[in-house]
């Protein structure tokens, strides 16, 4: 069986990303990150620019997410799995305005991936469903597109190498970022390239 390609989009710029905000579900991409977005999608061909062709792709149930793909050209399912970290009473407030209000919840939030403090979602359950549906997709011998949160591919990435959890603070993923997995046999391998797959 063909191994499976999977290509981790990160959406484009909101403005939420860019003022340093704990994103809401329908913040769009802002005009930058449209305009970003759009400059990366192939004009008139089959295949899907840096994504090289796709066979299937999701998406995130967040606006920004779904808007990009959109850009690129791509009509994703939507993946429940693919969502954002719920980030409870912080959703939309500034990691400015919660480091004066509450510095200690926020040291908390930081240093231990299994805390909530804002009454949401730890980082660790973030990353067991992620890892659930990267699990799932390993034997499917297609090629993915998903496009998805920062967050979730920094999490994505210490689940497929095994690595700690802590780690995925070591782990930045830019805007419209592009992260190849190739799932063969029981493990996923990164890939680094400059070409897309064929």
């Amino acid at each position: 069986m063909r191994a499976t390609s999977l290509r981790l989009v990160a959406h484009g710029h909101t403005t939420a990303l860019r003022r340093a905000h704990f994103g809401r579900p329908d913040d769009g991409l802002d005009e930058g990150g449209l305009r970003a977005a759009l400059a990366q999608a192939p004009a008139g061909s089959a295949r899907r620019g840096q994504l090289g062709v796709t066979d299937a792709c999701v998406s995130s149930p967040a606006a920004a997410a779904t808007q990009t793909a959109d850009a690129l050209g791509l009509l994703p399912t939507i993946e429940a799995a693919l969502a954002d970290c719920d980030y409870g009473d912080w959703t939309g407030r500034s990691f400015e305005e919660i480091a004066v209000e509450q510095p200690q919840a926020l040291h908390e939030w930081m240093s231990v991936p299994e805390s909530a403090p804002h009454g949401g979602e730890p980082v660790a359950a973030v990353r067991d469903r992620v890892g659930h549906w990267l699990d799932g997709q390993r034997s499917r011998g297609q090629r993915i597109t998903a496009v998805t949160h920062p967050l979730v591919i920094r999490l994505a990435v210490v689940h497929a190498l095994d690595l700690p959890l802590a780690t995925y603070r070591q782990v930045d993923v830019e805007p419209l970022a592009v992260v190849r997995l190739t799932g063969r046999g029981e493990r996923w391998q990164l890939r680094l390239g400059t070409h897309p797959p064929a």
